[in-house]
């Protein structure tokens, strides 16, 4: 709790600096900052270092193409990023599992559901303790001193050294949005409550709100693995992070969400939705894309997903629909008994692992790549990526193209604002980048990220490393839980098996599990 106090002080220090930062910056964006380095000497020899990242569809960065260009340009450093399918992690994790097996991890990447304490443990992932004050010092300085303390206590080592680069965020990114263009065209106000959420979904199903004559609307669903569905979930108090449980105070104590009366209650409000066709009957078949594509195409009325997002798929839907669509956040429906919430973390896992061993020339490259994305004066630029590929000139001006993932290679690597997300500099680089034809697109989102800060509540549990896990693969990867959410969702147990389930959960490392994350809450607070 005084963690807590104290992170919220520092990360609204940070905003203010930040917005000073890019308000006496020229328009261009493009003076660099004098101790960064990032800039290349004309005769200076490029070093490249291969990079992997979140990529959702977009195209690889190859030697010379347009991207590697751009970042050797502004940080002296080459980067190769070869396409790696993420499918919601699963994807990315069984191509980098691979890699390290073969011997062939990538030099700087985003490690996944706690793999770097395996790596740390095995010497396979670099001590940035000393690395990164005297090489990256943009970075080092850009994120608070009780954050790196958090990184200290996390070391698997147990010996005070930071082995990884966390993120931050000063706003819940994630809730439920609902078609507020279908509530209007059935008549029908916002839904507060429980009840009226769940007539809303019959209206949805029943009354034709997108007015094409045929009953082919989804009222509600998300992914496979009960993924992405977390606002059924948020009604109930149940902290959560994109499908997975985490870890809140309930009944006094730190305690993980799956295992509580709130998820029992949970899982037995949406079997009823399931059996009631209220929640699409392909969710627990539904990869990104398929998912990604009803929402796009019109046919969903209420999903969860990043607040933000909706700038991307508005145009989507209209050009499938022809319908100008207002998706607005859903307040988190009032449950007798709960208090509902959005789950937010204000500080994030890991983002960054250096690989152990390589060459003192890649290493540096490393540091100073680093160094340089951290560096504020060059967001800017970043979020407008490369002119003709990611933003166009109009009349002197900069204005960023729509996403296309067919023609745009992939600027996640570099994206510090989103791994240090302040949502005052996001809103503000959103809306100064639209264009005429997509700021109304961008106008929904912005809305709806400040929107969403009335239902987000930062979870207990919030910075606890993987490591309380270790033993236990299979409490790590939620796998019980995900077995028994799923059958009790879809009919195939009834809810008395929920018992079943807290019982097998504590009976194979669920005690000891919880017993490490309440020591490790008390050392923190």
């Amino acid at each position: 709790m005084k963690l807590k106090k104290r992170l919220f002080i520092l990360l609204v220090t940070f905003l203010t600096v930040s917005i000073l930062t890019i308000a006496c910056s020229s328009e261009s964006g493009k003076n660099s900052h004098e101790n960064g380095a990032e800039t290349s000497g004309e005769n200076e020899e490029i070093v490249d270092i291969e990079v992997w990242a979140v990529n959702e569809g977009f195209k690889a960065i190859d030697h010379g193409s347009p991207l590697y260009e751009f970042i050797v340009d502004k940080f002296g450093v080459g980067v190769i990023s070869p396409y790696v399918e993420w499918n919601g992690g699963t994807g990315y994790l069984d191509q980098l599992n691979l890699r390290i097996a073969a011997g062939e991890m990538p030099d700087l990447f985003l490690p996944y559901k706690g793999i770097e304490y395996d790596l740390v443990n095995n010497g396979a992932i670099e001590d940035l303790t000393d690395l990164l004050p005297k090489y990256a010092p943009n970075l080092w300085e850009l994120i608070p001193e009780e954050v790196w303390d958090t990184v200290r206590a996390n070391d698997p080592t147990e010996e005070g050294r930071i082995y990884y680069v966390p993120g931050i965020r000063n706003y819940g990114i994630t809730g439920g949005l609902i078609r507020k263009d279908w509530l209007e065209n059935l008549g029908l106000s916002m839904p507060t409550t429980q009840e009226e959420y769940v007539n809303v979904l019959k209206a949805f199903k029943n009354d034709d709100p997108n007015g094409n004559g045929k009953q082919d609307e989804i009222p509600t669903g998300g992914r496979e693995n009960a993924r992405w569905m977390d606002h059924l979930f948020a009604m109930y108090g149940i902290a959560m992070y994109e499908g997975f449980p985490e870890w809140d105070i309930y009944d006094g104590e730190l305690t993980y969400s799956a295992v509580t009366p709130n998820m029992r209650d949970a899982l037995k409000f949406m079997s009823e939705l399931y059996a009631e066709g209220l929640m699409d009957q392909e969710t627990f078949l539904n990869d990104k894309q398929a998912w990604d594509g009803k929402i796009n195409s019109g046919e969903v009325g209420n999903y969860f997903h990043w607040t933000e997002t909706v700038y991307t798929r508005l145009p989507q839907i209209e050009a499938s629909t022809g319908v100008k669509a207002d998706i607005s956040i859903l307040p988190v429906p009032e449950v007798p008994r709960y208090q509902g919430f959005y789950s937010h973390e204000p500080t994030l896992g890991p983002q960054w692992v250096v690989r152990s061993g390589m060459e003192e020339e890649k290493l540096m490259a490393t540091m100073k790549l680093l160094n340089g994305y951290a560096n504020q004066e060059n967001w800017e630029d970043i979020y407008y990526g490369v002119e003709g590929m990611h933003h166009k000139i109009v009349d002197g001006k900069r204005v960023a193209l729509p996403e296309d993932k067919s023609t745009q290679q992939n600027m996640d690597v570099i994206k510090a604002y989103n791994h240090f997300s302040l949502l005052d500099f996001k809103s503000k680089l959103m809306l100064d980048a639209a264009g005429d034809e997509q700021m109304a697109y961008v106008e929904q989102g912005v809305r709806n990220m400040k929107e969403n800060q009335k239902y987000v509540k930062v979870i207990a549990g919030n910075g606890m490393p993987e490591s309380i896990y270790q033993d236990y693969p299979d409490i790590r990867s939620a796998s019980t839980y995900l077995e028994y959410a799923t059958k009790i969702i879809i009919g195939e147990y009834p809810i008395e098996k929920f018992d079943e389930f807290v019982d097998r959960w504590n009976k194979s490392g669920g005690e000891d599990v919880t017993k490490r994350a309440r020591e490790w809450y008390v050392g923190v607070n």
